[in-house]
């Protein structure tokens, strides 16, 4: 069949299929895009002719609509993805910030950015970086270091190992991330003879691999040897579908679990196991068993500083770690015993090999006695009656008015933090918290795609004031495409997060307030949502009664007051020489604190 290069792409992801335990869906909800010189007569045209192959949904920003594409992957556990399309130029890198997110977060987007003439006939066009030192290069080259697959289609028939190298990268549960196909819009519009197998249904099977034998013996042995073991669940446990698995060998053995933003959910918040976060915003009860364990069994986590309390959350002298992580990377962090494999598949080959082992009942108590005071500390948290409320009352209000398979969705400023250590998860999908880029704007993107993904499930946007005023323009697309969001807005009148973060450091929360008067609900009203102005608590848990299609709730919180940390650390370097007292303070007890970082070599 003749077609230009962009019909026989277009054609071909609409033909993807992955399957995992033997369950098959198509891999691509659809495309989200803005269309000019680049794309227009390119994969829009494609587009427009077969609007029967793939949704298209238009953005009203490149960098949001990537968010809402991994919102939908992460959703689905990485077993469907979105396409994006821009033009070039402007266009294309507006995309960059989405793409480092998604690749980061390890989550599937495909990102199909115009490029400019690979004739060179024209050049320069319009919006064309022209490098003297190189003659082969545009914008598109910032898209190399934060995407997992990078190509350049310079003739229509590479589209063929083009797509087939992406859907490869876009499949793997080691390698995934953001796929980018730079594409010249004088390429995107070129015909050739396509072969029908190119266009046919492809299944991409998802594997489950197990890590080697000897690996798992000796991480039996490690794990029947420690006397204060600790899971720390990551994200691969709920992408793998692990929850179940990790449940029952938790049961099984008594050892207890803290969970990192990516993994909260991964116990719910009342079982006996749970500890609830761990690390820098972590919990009580998670935090002291944390410093205690000399076993870590880290489950599908890449140990970020914020889970480790940067290398100071895990104390005892002897620690050792197990890790578990379909990516080797992963693995192999902090000297430990690697367990290269599938987190579902894993955990039940441990609990079978574990089998009779229990930890020591005074440990078990311990952990629930902590587990327990922790849940009475969260209730006084969200009980604070104060004017204007504490954002902490806020997040009870909104967890209280949801559902266990509702989804409340965040990713910067002050909330995520505080979501880490207060919010109640009950379901392994009710939690999606973006704290790998922590990208300000992601929010209300994020959750249409979450509610793209899961038309069944109610979704609640937590947003503060300065996140919101990143990227509110998907309110528009929301309301256009009457995708049902619930958006708190948490007016603190600033940057309450970095505002925090600079006054521990001594420099009083310079460049962190918001001076100028700016009346947010009339903005979301503007661009078409519901509005609610809640002045009290009472009137926030009315408004969250009475929401209906994408309703804006405006509340206001006092930014200068927030949840403690629960003894962690951050490790945020403080000015070594300063005419001001606050920061030589300040790094005098930087220093002392940075005594406890360590290497787990």
């Amino acid at each position: 069949m003749r077609l230009t290069a962009a019909q026989a792409l277009v054609r071909f992801l609409a033909a993807q299929v992955v399957e995992r335990d033997g369950v098959q869906r198509r891999f691509f909800g659809g495309c989200f895009g803005i269309f000019g010189h680049g794309n227009v007569a390119g994969i829009g045209q494609a587009l427009y002719e077969r609007p029967d192959l793939l949704r298209f949904i238009p953005a009203r920003n490149e960098q949001s609509m990537v968010h809402a594409a991994v919102g939908y992957a992460r959703q689905l556990n990485r077993l469907g993805a979105f396409v994006c399309t821009s033009s070039i130029g402007p266009g294309a890198t507006n995309m960059v910030t989405g793409a480092a997110l998604a690749t980061v977060n390890r989550l599937p987007v495909l990102l199909v950015p115009g490029d400019v003439f690979a004739s060179r006939l024209p050049d320069p066009v319009l919006q064309q970086l022209e490098a003297p030192g190189r003659g082969d290069v545009s914008v598109n080259d910032c898209f190399i270091p934060v995407s997992r697959y990078f190509d350049r289609i310079e003739r229509p028939e590479q589209v063929i190992p083009a797509a087939l190298a992406a859907m490869r990268t876009l499949t793997s549960p080691a390698e995934t991330g953001a796929v980018t196909l730079a594409f010249p819009q004088d390429v995107q519009a070129e015909a050739f003879d396509v072969p029908d197998e190119f266009l046919a249904d492809r299944v991409w099977h998802v594997p489950r691999p197990l890590p080697d034998e000897d690996a798992l013996r000796a991480a039996v042995a490690a794990i029947r040897r420690a006397r204060r073991p600790l899971v720390v669940a990551g994200g691969g446990v709920v992408y793998s579908e692990a929850t179940d698995a990790l449940r029952a060998l938790c049961e099984q053995t008594g050892i207890p679990v803290g969970e990192t933003q990516a993994g909260k959910g991964s116990l719910p918040y009342d079982h006996p196991s749970s500890l609830g976060a761990v690390g820098a915003t972590g919990t009580l009860a998670a935090n002291r068993v944390a410093a205690e364990a000399d076993l870590v069994i880290g489950v599908g986590t890449r140990y970020s500083d914020f889970t480790t309390a940067s290398k100071t959350a895990f104390r005892h002298p002897d620690v050792t770690f197990v890790n578990v992580n379909v990516a080797e990377l992963d693995a192999v962090k902090h000297a430990a015993i690697a367990l290269v494999g599938d987190a579902r598949a894993t955990l039940e080959r441990l609990a079978d090999a574990l089998a009779g082992h229990v930890v020591d009942s005074d440990y078990r108590e311990t952990c629930a006695r902590l587990a327990r005071e922790w849940d009475d500390e969260v209730t006084r948290l969200y009980g604070l009656d104060e004017e204007p409320p504490a954002q902490s009352a806020v997040i009870g209000a909104v967890n209280d008015a949801t559902r266990p398979q509702d989804v409340v969705v965040c990713a910067a400023g002050s909330m995520p933090g505080d979501l880490h250590k207060l919010w109640r998860t009950r379901d392994p999908k009710g939690y999606h918290v973006e704290y790998g880029y922590s990208c300000m704007g992601y929010e209300i993107a994020g959750g249409i795609g979450v509610k793209l993904a899961a038309p069944e499930r109610d979704v609640y946007v937590l947003v503060g004031d300065g996140s919101y005023l990143m990227l509110p323009g998907e309110l528009v697309t929301a309301v256009e495409q009457d995708v049902k969001l619930t958006i708190v807005l948490v007016d603190n009148r600033g940057y309450a997060s970095i505002g925090s973060l600079s006054r521990s450091l001594g420099t009083e929360g310079f460049g962190t307030g918001l001076n100028a008067e700016v009346d947010l609900a009339a903005n979301a009203q503007s661009l078409g949502a519901n509005v609610v102005r809640a002045e009290t608590l009472d009137d926030l848990r009315g408004a969250l009664k009475s929401a209906t299609g994408v309703t804006v709730i405006v509340v206001a919180t006092d930014r200068m007051r927030g949840v403690p940390s629960y003894e962690s650390w951050w490790d945020v370097p403080v000015a070594e020489v300063s005419e001001a007292s606050t920061v030589r303070a300040a790094r005098e007890e930087y220093e002392h604190a940075k005594l406890a970082e360590r290497r787990y070599l």
